[in-house]
């Protein structure tokens, strides 16, 4: 089947943020924290925070801190309440950016968000102006082996609930409707395959080409938002020149 994602080139940048452990790490731990208290700690109860389990585990996440991050959502090692917000706009060359944020200060987060794309040309916009161009997809990445079967997988992944598998330079990427993530995640699972990611996110229909000059104005973009505490996911449709920091 034919993919759409273009992984490794919309991770391009996400893999520098992604070496900053700590800081993916109590991104993670926030969203651990707000699912747990939406559906309790129970995991054969609560279907988000099993995706959320997932997503810490392919992060490499240690299992004591995704313990210590459940307990303190549950009251036992103190309260802290983030409230999920959503702001849309455009970096340069009218690239469409989506960024996600938990925090218990909109006022504080709005105004970091704001800059970040007002200082390298971009301009923040109203709620709706570029998220239509996005659907929202659960995604499973996995890296190739010898042992994994592309038509195997794809059988296992289809009879789970998939949608699509798409083969691309050294990984398979896994799309489901956002109701069958859970489902398709757990079937994989249970045949022993391990994820590169796992988690639901915004990926756009179309993508917009972008030069070298203009990459580097907006990873440095990218960069302050994936920076800031309070934000958890940046999506856009950039597409970055070939060969783009490989």
């Amino acid at each position: 089947m034919s993919g759409h994602s273009k992984w490794h080139n919309i991770q391009a940048k996400k893999g520098k943020a992604d070496a900053k452990r700590g800081k993916v790490f109590t991104k993670i731990g926030k969203e651990l924290m707000v699912v747990v208290r939406m559906g309790g700690a129970n995991l054969d109860a609560n279907s988000k925070l099993r995706d959320v389990i997932a997503k810490a585990k392919a992060a490499n996440m240690p299992q004591d801190t995704i313990t210590r991050a459940i307990k303190k959502a549950s009251g036992e090692l103190g309260d802290v309440n983030y409230e999920e917000t959503v702001y849309e706009g455009y970096g340069p060359l009218g690239v469409a950016v989506i960024v996600e944020a938990l925090t218990d200060n909109k006022n504080r987060t709005a105004s970091n968000v704001r800059h970040a794309f007002s200082k390298q040309g971009g301009n923040m916009g109203s709620t709706g102006c570029v998220s239509f161009m996005f659907q929202k997809k659960g995604e499973i990445v996995i890296e190739k082996n010898d042992s994994l079967d592309e038509d195997e997988l794809m059988m296992m992944a289809l009879d789970a609930g998939a949608e699509d598998l798409a083969s691309e330079d050294e990984v398979f990427v896994v799309t489901t409707a956002p109701e069958e993530f859970g489902n398709v995640r757990e079937a994989l699972e249970a045949q022993g395959i391990e994820f590169l990611a796992a988690e639901i996110k915004a990926i756009p229909d179309t993508y917009t080409a972008i030069d070298e000059e203009t990459a580097v104005k907006f990873e440095k973009m990218l960069d302050q938002l994936e920076d800031d505490d309070d934000v958890q996911n940046v999506y856009h449709n950039a597409e970055f020149p070939e060969g783009w920091d490989e």
